[in-house]
């Protein structure tokens, strides 16, 4: 029989580096797989479709929000939706696959709140607003009106940060990347 896999939810703010570190985690550990989210937002030039999200219209992700299709889904700005495909997720698990999610605040903890102790909620500390405001200015992918919507959103998730598994500090990546892997690693070693 099938050892179930197991959940890793890395979460936080944009900026945060949430996205950094779940790669890292995938470069190091290679039984891990990356769960791709569902999204209505417009595709950045360096993004492939089906690697890094499922890039589609709002009608598909619509008809599929109403037959239940989502373990988890958020309207997270107007007209901007982000989703896990239940069936995707379910798959894996029966198949032993081990996945690492980078999801929203609000989306993880729903992630977590399914799937309890098999998962594992990892929320990312930048260091403050500050430090997101001057990270996400840095990428210069935003507008001013989308960065302060931004940051707005990311003080509300702050707030949020106590629900979590595990708080993970993110002011000096190498560091933050070698904690992370260790906490991983045990994770993924404890039984159910």
């Amino acid at each position: 029989m099938t050892t179930p896999g197991k959940l890793i939810i890395i979460s936080a703010p944009s900026g945060s580096g949430k996205t950094t570190l779940a790669r890292h985690l995938l470069s190091v550990i290679p039984s891990l797989q990356f769960s791709v989210s569902a999204t209505t937002r417009p595709q950045r030039a360096h993004e492939v479709d089906g690697r890094d999200y499922l890039f589609m219209s709002i009608e598909r992700f619509q008809t599929l929000q109403r037959t239940d299709a989502f373990l988890e889904w958020e309207e997270v700005y107007a007209g901007i939706f982000y989703g896990t495909l239940k069936a995707s997720v379910d798959n894996c698990l029966d198949s032993g696959v081990s996945l690492v999610f980078d999801v929203d605040v609000q989306g993880a903890l729903n992630i977590k709140k399914a799937y309890g102790q098999q998962a594992l909620s990892v929320y990312v500390d930048a260091g403050g607003i500050d430090v997101l405001e001057q990270r996400l200015r840095a990428r210069n992918t935003e507008s001013e009106e989308r960065l302060q919507i931004r940051l707005a959103k990311a003080a509300l998730e702050a707030q949020m940060s106590h629900l979590f598994d595990y708080i993970q500090p993110n002011t000096i990546l190498d560091q933050a990347c070698e904690q992370l892997t260790r906490r991983v690693h045990t994770f993924l070693s404890a039984s159910l």
